[in-house]
């Protein structure tokens, strides 16, 4: 199967609907900076059987929230072949393949495709902040040197000290392996789309994707969430209704639902702070995860283990929040 994937580029098309964005589940021993093999494996395979049953798209991984940056290669590979093992091809898994550099970023993702990823969620390097000329040649360099992998850019200004301006789409969009981006917010999503020629799906967040597919209902058809390893009906029921709503006209249900997920967030960003909250993200979206009880997150490796209990508390609520909803909606379904 690896093999046969291996041969073929995934393209923008296979890029739709709902877009799992899925933690790297960890060892109850994984805050000790002694700690080795701290992945989860077991709950990794169970969590993308359960995605794939759920109804999920897609998979994106090793971003952020996966701890990308505090993982030995030897578990982010041991993760994501558990990924392409559990997924049996039935969905595209993207691995995360970010580091500091150009050369380790290409050896890490052509060994990421040896394992059988369909692509990998790419964010430029982290340890200067650079112009538009070298950020585009570096995904240029890694595409080049990795022609049969798909890249979804990880398009967030704080963790790359970067802003993705628009003289950014414009060129990236050259690139036949940028088939996507996982890309937050909304204001400049049209701006974007045009410049990029709608090469690239740009991925909001699902509490986003309403506004999103109403500014353009053709192109804007996937949305990422970490929400659906809080519970996954309230994901999959989103994408259904703005489907619907593209079909029939009627943007009544959609947008009801969207308000109800958009509610679980009112306690997640510290202070209503995006900025405040990327201090502490791998924190408090685990918290999130493991107060939502779906999936077991675990605790957080070391650096980013230390954080304030008061944003806790608000994490944990939201976590709670959606499992309500997720419930909900779950129990209406069967009945």
């Amino acid at each position: 199967m690896n093999a046969i994937r291996q041969k073929k580029l995934l393209t923008v098309e296979e890029v739709r609907g709902c877009w799992a964005i899925v933690p790297t589940p960890a060892t109850a021993n994984a805050s000790n900076p002694d700690a080795r093999e701290t992945v989860d494996l077991d709950e990794t395979a169970r969590v993308v059987e359960q995605l794939v049953a759920a109804g999920v798209d897609g998979v994106l991984s090793l971003g952020t929230l996966g701890e990308c940056a505090t993982l030995e290669w030897a578990e982010k590979r041991a993760f994501m072949a558990t990924m392409v093992d559990a997924a049996r091809g039935r969905i595209p898994i993207f691995g995360g393949t970010t580091s500091l550099n150009t050369r380790e970023t290409i050896r890490q993702t052509r060994e990421a495709r040896a394992v059988g990823v369909d692509g990998v969620m790419l964010g430029p390097p982290m340890w200067c902040a650079p112009d538009v000329p070298t950020v585009v040649q570096f995904y240029r360099d890694v595409a080049e040197a990795c022609p049969d992998t798909a890249i979804c850019v990880y398009a967030n200004n704080e963790a790359f000290k970067f802003d993705f301006p628009r003289p950014f789409w414009a060129q990236v969009a050259e690139i036949p392996q940028v088939v996507s981006a996982k890309y937050l917010g909304i204001g400049a999503l049209a701006a974007d789309l045009n410049v990029s020629r709608r090469r690239i799906r740009l991925l909001p967040l699902d509490v986003d994707y309403y506004a999103a597919a109403r500014i353009d209902p053709e192109f804007c058809t996937g949305f990422w969430t970490s929400g659906a390893v809080c519970g996954p009906a309230p994901a999959i029921a989103l994408r259904d209704e703005i489907a619907k709503g593209k079909e029939t006209g009627d943007w009544s249900a959609a947008k009801e639902l969207s308000d109800k997920i958009s509610a679980t967030y009112r306690t997640l960003f510290p202070n209503g702070s995006f900025r405040e909250f990327s201090s502490y993200n791998i924190g408090l979206e685990k918290a999130r995860i493991n107060e939502a009880g779906w999936m077991k997150a675990g605790p957080c490796r070391p650096p980013y283990h230390l954080v304030p209990e008061a944003y806790l508390e608000g994490a944990r609520e939201s976590g709670k929040q959606w499992s309500i909803l997720h419930h909900a909606m779950s129990n209406a379904k069967q009945n």
